[in-house]
């Protein structure tokens, strides 16, 4: 059991964070107030403001002046964790698990010559915040630590971008990303060992790093109302340092230098295609290649361990499909549309840690043009998750049953 054990606490901690995101895995699609409000559909090739940079650096190529776009999401996000129990034993549930989150983004673009543009940016592609670890206290029996307690992960991505025009339809960008990620994971709480409760302090996280990425992009513009958007963007492996702990005998605690989390890389086709004066269809098709978030590592343990393999996974890729449309209204007020169906990433191996889920995206959102060079934006999406059963081993109590439901309510400014 022991060995079970020590390799499932710090890998369910890290995991937790597939609750709070709304997409796939642990990813974010919130990186703009237009985006917000057509499902992320067509973002990699509107080019309607700068935050185009965040999908595909290709498209600056469609600016002839300079663009600066400032925003941010509230996520409000709803995580339901019912009748959670082991054998007899009824843990309880929760009806929100998750906190609330405000996630910012900044973008600037600036055109260099009719050929040439370059952009700087900051947002966000991953995070989480979730908290499990009330469902421990108040039992007359043991509960499973090991996967119940508090998560809390943030990344931060600084990009800087160019762009190049070959000729009237096609472009090509590349972009640098800088990756700053920050967590806090922990499990503890208390086990009867038959002589009366002993204190467990199993998981105790608190560490943050760098990381260094990249994407490339291409635009095909058919003609001035129809083009297509291409983009690949390669997601480094984190490594963070700081405080990592976990307990690898129970008795013996384990300090470690650093912790290795993989992170998805992400390609994406979109399309934008004005029907008529006003009115506008858009598309995008988002793969993520979550099977490459595959193992979780510990790196240069104080008692002699060298790297340790916490637990492997089995995620699946995923797609994210979306569908939009926008209408001008008239020259002040634009409005939006969109939906999207949200691949969940768990394999054959479902867990409590991970209560991932397809999704369903309904989107709406406007535009109101202060004047003809400044813009307020506004985005609105409901992501309604399916209700899923989990079963999941705890190397404490044993198999462990639950049904997870995720839902989240998106407002972007």
């Amino acid at each position: 059991m022991m060995t079970k054990f020590n390799k499932t606490l710090l890998a369910a901690a890290v995991t937790l964070a597939s609750t709070q995101s709304m997409a796939a895995g642990f990813q974010l699609n919130s990186q703009s107030a237009t985006g917000v409000g057509r499902a992320m559909a067509g973002d990699a090739i509107i080019a309607d403001n700068a935050s185009v940079l965040a999908r595909n650096p290709a498209a600056m190529a469609l600016f002839d002046e300079k663009a600066l776009s400032i925003g941010a999401s509230y996520a409000d996000v709803q995580v339901e964790v019912s009748d959670v129990q082991y054998g007899d034993n009824h843990i309880g549930s929760m009806d929100n698990a998750a906190e609330a989150k405000f996630i910012p983004n900044f973008y600037y673009i600036s055109p260099i010559n009719d050929t040439w543009a370059y952009g700087v940016a900051a947002f966000s592609n991953y995070g989480t915040g979730t908290d499990l670890s009330s469902l421990n206290s108040g039992h007359d029996f043991n509960t499973p630590i090991d996967l119940l307690g508090n998560t809390e992960v943030t990344t931060i991505n600084f990009n800087a971008s160019v762009s190049y025009r070959i000729n009237d339809s096609l472009s090509l960008g590349l972009g640098l990303d800088a990756v700053y990620g920050s967590g806090t994971l922990t499990r503890n709480g208390n086990i009867d060992i038959g002589l009366g409760d002993m204190p467990l302090n199993l998981v105790d996280v608190e560490a943050d790093g760098w990381a260094v990425g990249g994407i490339v992009g291409l635009a095909y513009e058919f003609n001035e109302n129809n083009r297509i958007g291409l983009s690949y963007r390669y997601s480094p492996q984190m490594e963070a340092s700081g405080d990592i702990m976990y307990n690898p005998s129970v008795l013996f605690p384990q300090n470690f230098d650093s912790i290795e989390i993989p992170i998805a890389d992400i390609a994406q086709l979109a399309g934008f295609h004005q029907l008529t004066d006003k009115f506008a269809i858009h598309y995008t098709a988002q793969w993520t290649q979550w099977s490459s978030f595959d193992n979780i590592s510990v790196v240069d343990g104080d008692l002699g361990t060298a790297n340790d393999v916490i637990k492997h996974y089995n995620w699946e890729d995923s797609w994210f499909l979306s569908l939009g449309a926008t209408y001008d209204i008239n020259e002040t007020w634009t409005v939006r549309a969109g939906i999207a169906s949200d691949q969940g990433v768990v394999g054959e191996v479902s867990s409590l840690s991970i209560p991932d889920s397809d999704r369903m995206w309904y989107s709406a959102g406007f535009t109101y043009n202060l004047t003809n060079k400044s813009s307020i934006d506004f985005g609105y999406t409901l992501v309604a998750g399916e209700k899923v059963h989990v079963l999941e081993d705890s190397a404490l109590v044993g198999q462990v049953s639950a049904y997870t439901e995720s839902g989240a309510n998106y407002f972007s400014l």
